[in-house]
């Protein structure tokens, strides 16, 4: 059944496509931007989310678990792109919502996450607060599922992420970072003279400490640390929050380009890049590669 899993996935990921890209303000003869396009493998598990499922998905079937069950917020392109997956794959999910004052009509994502067949439970604030991290196995109303932590953010997550960008020619890779997954599989693939920029899309987040955490392995991350730069003054107030001057940024790019960004994460990313590279000199002939993650569902319903 694993193969058969992965199988199935590959033709997803093999859309993922590399081209250049501009920033208006930023001189592109002396540096060549890159887009990764994640955002092209699917409309509801596009992205770093299906990443992250992948290999979430082969233990559920190793460990002959009865379905996946995960976690996440009444916006989460996390728990919409499971229920996407999940239904393709015919694997019966359950998505524990925080929030018991929401239901399955709530709004247009939890809609959607329910016509896909995902079992929706809303609990409360402080109870969803207990369990989100769970990962493995995780006995519900007497089956066994496959857990997954809210925002993919367990091992198997990070392995997924590692297939983002290896043995790709770049000097700096740039990604947005919500539970730092995504950002912890590509620093793992790095060469030694290739760093990652991670710009937080939440305020007051510490990057180094969040992926030291996560990674669980401190020798590891105490030898690649220096490898990460964080731009984390870009968030706007915090996750979910923007202003004029970013939806003019992302308006303004969007016209420019043959793709779109929005102002959750992607919009902060390239703002983020664009300030960067104008205050920091880089040298000529460098390439910088932007990991467009998805995440589109709310800017296209």
């Amino acid at each position: 059944m694993n193969e058969l899993y992965l199988e199935k996935l590959n033709e997803f990921f093999n859309k993922s496509i590399l081209h250049e890209f501009s920033i208006f303000g930023v001189d592109n003869s002396k540096t060549k931007l890159f887009v990764k396009r994640d955002d092209l493998m699917h409309n509801e598990f596009s992205g770093n989310k299906l990443r992250k499922l992948k290999f979430n998905f082969k233990a559920h079937s190793d460990n002959n678990c009865d379905g996946i069950l995960t976690f996440g917020g009444a916006f989460s392109n996390h728990l919409l792109a499971t229920a996407s997956a999940c239904h393709y794959l015919n694997i019966p999910c359950v998505g524990i919502v925080r929030g018991d004052e929401l239901n399955e009509s709530s709004n247009s994502l939890l809609k959607r996450c329910h016509e896909l067949g995902m079992n929706l439970l809303f609990y409360s604030r402080s109870e969803f607060t207990k369990i989100k991290k769970n990962s493995g196995r995780f006995c519900l109303q007497g089956k066994e599922y496959w857990a997954v932590p809210e925002g993919g953010a367990n091992q198997e997550g990070i392995l997924g992420c590692r297939e983002i960008v290896p043995k790709l020619d770049f000097d700096y890779v740039i990604v947005a970072q919500g539970t730092t997954t995504t950002s912890l599989g590509i620093l793992l693939e790095l060469t030694d003279t290739q760093k990652i920029i991670v710009v937080p899309v939440l305020k007051g987040f510490d990057s180094l400490l969040e992926m030291q955490n996560l990674l669980a392995n401190n020798q590891l991350f105490e030898n690649l640390k220096d490898k990460i730069i964080a731009l984390d003054q870009f968030h706007f107030g915090g996750y979910g929050k923007t202003n004029s001057e970013l939806n003019e940024f992302v308006e303004m790019f969007n016209e420019m380009n043959d793709f779109v960004i929005e102002p959750i994460y992607t919009g902060k990313v390239i703002y983020a890049l664009s300030r960067w590279l104008n205050s920091n000199g880089i040298n000529e002939n460098k390439k910088v590669l932007f990991v467009h993650t998805g995440g589109l569902f709310a800017f296209q319903t």
